[in-house]
């Protein structure tokens, strides 16, 4: 067992998923008040009541309450998400909204105070509505100024207290769902691979550009960049199959290689003549890009399994990212595979192509948890299945730590149950605590300890080494 007093365990939320309140205090709305159906869209025109991130979890009226819950099971980190129409509600403003920024004050104070660690992702799948209608989010390059600006009020608001910041979260989803990563509207039907790429350079401008500002803000504040990994196997060691993973391994590490190396990598070449990229990048643009991540943060769900020719084989299902049915992983309820090993390895290949500090962002397992009731009538949720999931993974990061991969913590996603970003259901739950919320928008919103809850405080207050009792 490895893990020291520093390693930071705990979790992850995003404002869009939880808080609430998505008209109140001068919020302005996102793309995802408009989103009730999640990555299936389509988009209403207004904000629907049965759209459950109106509501979320109601963090933003319950914020002490979960905190005292991460605190009462001794997290160390809670990575959530700033909302950047609660800053700017149009995101064109000259100054931010003084009730946004008291609120996001008050949720990093208590953390400080409940000495949790705060770490900010400052774009989470939330694009203001206003920018996304005016310029098709994140297509043009207006966007690069704007989101600095809201960057540069949350260090200068927030930086004393916030060390640990992450700029857009999986940021290489842009290639697959312009709308939900990069906020923007045209059907993404009509948007080439191409554009796709050319999206993303903005956001990736962006990003350098804002790890610059924090640095000359305050050099000791640490930024990462984040992107939704996976593992990808072939499916035989057929040549043919190996390569389509190697080539599909490529298309993340591109996001990777420029957050960490501050330049396009040298496959680029290939990727640019396959999808008829003309990337417009401008000297300025190179030059911004110099300014490197001080780690690499990355979603880890599970691994994808392809192949050449996909005809002839089944597909597993997943959030987003999807591949083929591998015959040597377990599923979950959800027909997601299940590959702790998976974890090992892109901990293993990050360090050795980047040899930065590495943060595991998101990791867990949605399911269907079953409420019960003691004989005093008191709600019980035995998720062993969750406690399996989350042992077996946190197992593989201490395998890493002990091979000498300098991993410095570990976030199980939806820590507190919230709304799915892909299906905006709550159902489909990742909590070690239960928000009696359900997918029809009924319940009480009152919190409820899982079994869970107490297996990961004694995990965090061994220094993991409940893991192997």
């Amino acid at each position: 067992m490895t893990f020291t007093n520093e390693f930071l365990f705990g979790g992850a939320i995003a404002a869009n998923q939880c808080e609430g309140a998505y008209n109140e205090d001068g919020k302005g709305l996102s793309i995802q008040d408009l989103m009730p159906n999640g990555v299936r869209g389509p988009l209403t025109q207004q904000p629907e009541p049965y759209n459950l991130k109106l509501v979320g979890n109601d963090f933003y009226h319950r914020y002490k309450e979960d905190i005292q819950l991460l605190a009462g099971m001794n997290a160390r980190v809670l990575r959530f998400s700033i909302a950047w129409s609660r800053i700017y509600p149009t995101g064109e403003e000259d100054q931010p909204n003084e009730k946004g920024l008291e609120f996001y004050n008050n949720v990093i104070n208590e953390l400080v105070t409940k000495g949790i660690t705060p770490m900010v992702t400052l774009s989470h799948y939330e694009t203001p509505l206003y920018l996304a209608r005016k310029y098709d989010g994140w297509r043009s390059r207006e966007l690069i100024d704007l989101f600095a600006k809201f960057a540069k009020t949350c260090f200068e608001h927030f930086g004393d207290r916030v060390k640990y910041w992450l700029t857009f979260n999986e940021i290489n989803v842009t290639l697959l769902s312009p709308l939900l990563s990069a906020g923007v509207l045209t059907d993404k039907s009509q948007i080439s691979m191409a554009e796709r790429y050319q999206i993303a350079h903005h956001q990736l401008v962006a990003s350098a550009k804002v790890t610059r500002i924090a640095h000359e803000y305050d050099s000791t504040l640490k930024v990462g960049c984040m992107v939704a990994a996976s593992a990808k196997y072939p499916m035989t060691c057929n040549p043919d199959d190996v390569i389509e993973a190697l080539h599909q391994q490529q298309e993340l590490d591109y996001f990777v290689h420029v957050h960490c190396k501050g330049e396009y990598p040298y496959f680029s070449k290939r990727l640019y003549a396959e999808h008829g990229v003309q990337l417009d990048i401008t000297e300025e643009d190179q030059a911004i890009l110099k300014h490197t991540v001080d780690f690499i943060s990355f979603s880890y769900y599970n691994s994808k399994t392809v192949a050449k020719d996909e005809s002839q084989y089944q597909t597993s299902a997943g959030n987003i990212l999807r591949g083929l049915r591998n015959p040597y992983v377990n599923y979950s309820e959800y027909d997601y595979p299940i590959d702790p090993q998976g974890l090992y390895y892109v901990l293993h290949y990050y360090y050795k192509q980047y040899e930065l500090p590495l943060f595991v962002a998101e990791n867990g397992m949605g399911h269907h948890d079953q409420v019960e009731y003691d004989d005093q009538g008191n709600p019980v949720i035995n998720d062993d299945y969750r406690i399996d999931f989350t042992r077996e993974h946190l197992k593989q990061v201490d395998r890493a730590l002990k091979d000498g991969v300098d991993v410095f913590g570990y976030a199980s996603w939806g820590i507190i149950d919230l709304v799915s970003a892909a299906s905006a259901e709550i159902d489909k739950r990742y909590g070690f605590v239960y928000v009696d919320r359900q997918s029809d928008g009924s319940g009480t919103l009152n919190r409820y300890k899982k079994k869970s809850y107490d297996w990961y405080k004694k995990v965090i207050e061994t220094n993991g080494a409940y893991l192997y009792e």
